[in-house]
């Protein structure tokens, strides 16, 4: 078995260089969702939406956008299931970590997104949004209420 690549958000605050961002993404099967933090990583901000295409073409893509922003960590959703299990988004979300960690040097932890997407279709909901406006959406408002949890997190730390 392969060593875990992941860093734990404890690990995470002794290693942020200071005024560094995170990048918060919201893997879905189609879209990733990207939510940026700001420089004293209080706030989390829905950024864009990427268009879910070959790992090489998607780890660009985010270690572009890394290095433009200067992120000095990447928080992923980790889709656990209800009852606590993992099942193939979870191992995806894994093997996706994995393949990214391989490619960069900047430390990259995970975090439970139980409900994330159904607390933000909520949201968008309850303000009357459009079906269509959602969609356009949802990847990376979901990405920001996964990243806003881990920085609550890391500001207790």
């Amino acid at each position: 078995m392969e060593p875990d690549p992941t860093a734990s958000l404890e690990s995470l605050v002794d290693t942020l260089a200071p005024n560094s961002r995170v990048l918060g993404l919201d893997l879905g099967s189609k879209r990733i969702g990207l939510a940026l933090s700001d420089v004293s990583r209080t706030v989390a901000t829905p950024m864009k939406t990427l268009k879910r295409a070959k790992f090489a073409q998607n780890a660009k893509e985010l270690l572009d956008i890394a290095e433009e922003h200067e992120i000095g960590a990447f928080i992923i959703g980790l889709p656990i299931n209800l009852d606590g299990s993992e099942g193939p988004a979870a191992q995806s979300a894994r093997a996706f970590v994995r393949n990214l960690a391989a490619k960069t040097d900047i430390p990259i932890a995970l975090w439970d997104e139980r409900l994330s997407t159904a607390a933000v279709e909520r949201t968008l909901l309850d303000a009357d949004t459009s079906r269509k406006r959602r969609a356009e959406v949802i990847d990376k408002m979901a990405a920001a209420y996964i990243l806003q949890g881990a920085l609550d997190r890391l500001n207790t730390i």
